[in-house]
Formats: structure tokens, C-alpha cells, sequence
């Protein structure tokens, strides 16, 4: 029997998939489970118009993070922090706080979504990586002075 998988299912394929099992298998385990459904002209071509549609999402969202990406990398951040007589900070400086000082600069992105390589602890100007998308990731300098 042909069914197209709904879900991944082990061994066997990923969503989206046509693939052959046996009658037994895809009429009392995967279809009631909503795992796959019956492969007929109308679930095949549903299925590849939702693959396309999927396609072209990604794509958008793909060039929306590169542009993105691309003015990211031309923003210059301050971020202030409590330091001492030698140019050693009292704490560290946080994702957050490089967040806020995005969101002030008008970008707005997630504390989850930026990485700092090391600790900061002492003044000085520092890179951050910022993930937009799975591909794309973009390059954040910025500087950290005393307050």
C-alpha cells in the first residue's frame, strides 16, 4: 500500500514522504496513529503544493534573516557596565544586555538567539554572534565601557 508519512517515523522515512509498506502496517498502525495517510491523486498533489508553499516560506524567511544580517553588521553598540580602577568589571557583561542595546539601536532579537565566545569581564570592544536563521548568522561588534 502507498501512503504519504505525516510525521518522520523510524526506518521508514520523513514527513512528507511517499513510501510503500504493507496493507497491515499502514491500516491498523499508521494511518489510526495519524502518522501517514492513503497515497490517492488528490493527498499527492495536497501534498506536493504544501511542499512548495513550505518551500517558498523558508526561502522568505532565509532572505529576510540575510538582510537582517547584513544591517547588523553595521550597528556599532555601547554597552555601560559597572567597572573598577583598572578596567575590571564588577560582573560580566550578558546576552541581555547586549539585547537591549540592540533593541535600542531598533533591533529587536532575542537574548536566546545571541553568543558571546568568552566571558567578558574587563573593558575593551568585543564580537557577539547572533543566529537569525539556521544558515545565517551575523556578527555584532560592539564595546563595553565603564558607567
Amino acid at each position: 500500500m502507498k501512503i504519504i508519512l505525516r510525521k518522520e517515523v523510524d526506518k521508514l522515512g520523513a514527513a512528507g514522504e511517499i513510501v510503500t509498506v504493507k496493507n497491515g502496517y499502514a491500516r491498523n498502525f499508521l494511518i489510526p496513529k495519524g502518522m501517514a495517510n492513503r497515497a490517492t491523486d488528490g493527498t499527492i498533489k495536497a501534498v506536493e503544493t504544501e511542499k512548495k508553499q513550505r518551500a517558498f516560506k523558508i526561502e522568505k524567511e532565509r532572505k529576510a534573516a540575510q538582510s537582517q544580517s547584513e544591517s547588523l553588521s553595521n550597528v556599532s553598540l555601547t554597552v555601560k557596565a559597572k567597572a573598577g580602577d583598572e578596567g575590571r568589571l564588577y560582573g560580566t557583561v550578558t546576552t541581555q544586555m547586549i539585547a537591549d542595546a540592540l533593541k535600542a539601536k531598533g533591533h529587536d532579537i532575542d537574548r536566546k538567539r545571541i553568543d558571546l565566545d568568552d566571558t567578558i569581564k574587563s573593558l575593551g570592544t568585543y564580537a557577539a554572534k547572533v543566529k537569525l536563521y539556521t544558515d545565517v548568522v551575523a556578527t555584532v561588534n560592539f564595546t563595553v565601557e565603564a558607567e
